[in-house]
C-alpha cells in the first residue's frame, strides 16, 4: 500500500509538535526555578551558619575546610543554574533551541552529579530537567532540520563550568579573606 503525505499534513504536523514545545519548556523553567530557589535557600543557610569562619578560619581543621567546600559546591551550583536560567530566556524561537541550550545539559548532568550524595532531591530535579531539555532540544532539531555538534556543546560547557568556578572561587574569597582557595581545591 502506497501512503501519501501532503505537505500540508506534514506542515500541519510540524507546527503542532511545535507546539507541545512550549508547554514543556515552561515545565522546565518553573522546575528550574524550583531548583535555584532550593539552592538559594541553602546558600543564605550556609552563608550564615559559617559567618564565624570569617575571621576564625583554621585550614588545619576539617570541619571548617568541610564547611567552605560545601558552600562553595551551593554557590558552584547556583551560578551555574542562573547561568541555564539566563541561556533558556534568550531563546527567541523554535531556531534558537538547538543553538542555545545543547550546552546547558552536560552542565546540569554534572551539577545533579555532584549534588547527589548531599541533596539528592535536587539531583533528582536536576536528573528530570536535564533529560526534559534533552528532548526539547531533540525535538527542535528534528523541526527545524537543525545540526549540532555535540563536542562543541560539551567544549562550550566546559568553558562555561570553568568560567563559573573561578566566579565562585572569587565571591568566596572575598567572603573569606583568610581561606587560600587555590590551596583548598588544588590539593
Amino acid at each position: 500500500m502506497l501512503v501519501n503525505y501532503s505537505l500540508d499534513s506534514i506542515e500541519s504536523e510540524n507546527a503542532f509538535n511545535s507546539v507541545t514545545l512550549v508547554p514543556r519548556l515552561d515545565y522546565s523553567v518553573n522546575l528550574l526555578a524550583g531548583i535555584v530557589e532550593i539552592l538559594q535557600e541553602k546558600r543564605i543557610e550556609l552563608k550564615n551558619l559559617n559567618e564565624y569562619l570569617v575571621t576564625d578560619f583554621n585550614e588545619n581543621e576539617k570541619s571548617h575546610i568541610q564547611s567552605v567546600e560545601l558552600e562553595h559546591l551551593v554557590l558552584y551550583s547556583l551560578e551555574i543554574l542562573l547561568k541555564i536560567q539566563n541561556q533558556i530566556s534568550s531563546i527567541s524561537g523554535i531556531h534558537s533551541i538547538p543553538e542555545i541550550l545543547p550546552s546547558s545539559i552536560p552542565m546540569i548532568r554534572t551539577i545533579s552529579a555532584k549534588l547527589f550524595v548531599i541533596y539528592p532531591t535536587c539531583s533528582q530535579k536536576l536528573s528530570e530537567l536535564s533529560v526534559h531539555l534533552g528532548s526539547i532540544v531533540l525535538d527542535a532539531a528534528t523541526l527545524t532540520k537543525a545540526r549540532f555538534d555535540f563536542s562543541k556543546s560539551n567544549h562550550t560547557s566546559s568553558l562555561l563550568l570553568d568560567e563559573v568556578k573561578l566566579m565562585a572561587d572569587s565571591k568566596l574569597n572575598k567572603q573569606y579573606p583568610l581561606v587560600d582557595f587555590f590551596k583548598l581545591f588544588n590539593v
